[in-house]
């Protein structure tokens, strides 16, 4: 088969797996509430924290992860499946890293703008962790580290987020130049870095209330009873 036709059929694939809005459709299905009108207005897994509770967060946050990971591992390796798509591109590329990244992207696209959803999802982060586990599961766990302690120490996920995506490539980079792992070869750091950046100017607005000091920390975990119907800044 085609390679172009192979590599189209991976994206939509993966495109179409991202975008289950899964806040979306727990909430108004178990709570009969769309989460988009509530909280941050942000149908990801820290705004069902916020506002549906720990239970349902944690839930929303592990199958927004398996999104990613699926598309990566298991839906990049159709293309090699159906034939047309070589191991390597100029003896340099690995494809087989470059199809599990590239699929990975398309599924946090499709957290991000859901055709299930009218285009309205959430910022993508836990999506692209779930994708850069099924790629390079070290980097993504040295990553998660930072996210895991910034959020503990300051209480913004949006800043754990941000200095985790951050982390990311420089993770890579160190990795590759200063351990000597010739597997994190350049398109996983050439990928792994546009997706980053995707992921910081989806933050835009969220950096300039860090720096007006008016950013919003999450102070517990339960649901906010009887606040369904405020709406905080995204």
């Amino acid at each position: 088969m085609n390679s172009v036709i192979v590599v189209l059929i991976v994206i939509v694939i993966s495109y179409l797996i991202g975008s289950i809005p899964t806040a979306v459709w727990v909430g108004k299905l178990f709570y009969g509430v769309d989460i988009r009108d509530h909280g941050s207005g942000n149908a990801g897994a820290t705004n069902t924290f916020r506002v549906l509770g720990w239970k349902c967060g944690i839930f929303v946050s592990l199958i927004d992860i398996l999104k990613g990971f699926v598309a990566a591992y298991y839906v990049s390796q159709i293309g090699f499946e159906l034939g047309g798509i070589p191991k390597y591109a100029f003896n340099i590329w690995n494809i087989d890293i470059f199809m599990r990244i590239t699929a990975g992207l398309f599924a946090v696209i499709g957290h991000i703008y859901p055709i299930y959803a009218g285009f309205k999802g959430g910022k993508g982060v836990i999506t692209a962790a779930g994708m850069l586990l099924g790629v390079e599961p070290i980097s993504i766990s040295l990553a998660l580290t930072i996210f895991v302690i910034v959020l503990l120490t300051s209480r913004y996920v949006s800043l754990a987020s941000i200095l985790a995506t951050f982390s990311y490539p420089l993770f890579l980079l160190f990795m590759r130049y200063g351990l000597g792992m010739e597997y994190i070869d350049g398109s996983l750091m050439v990928l792994g870095s546009i997706v980053a950046i995707g992921i910081l100017l989806k933050h835009t607005a969220n950096i300039k209330r860090l720096m007006n000091g008016t950013e919003n920390r999450i102070k517990s975990f339960s649901p906010a009873k009887g606040k369904l119907n405020e709406k905080e800044s995204a």
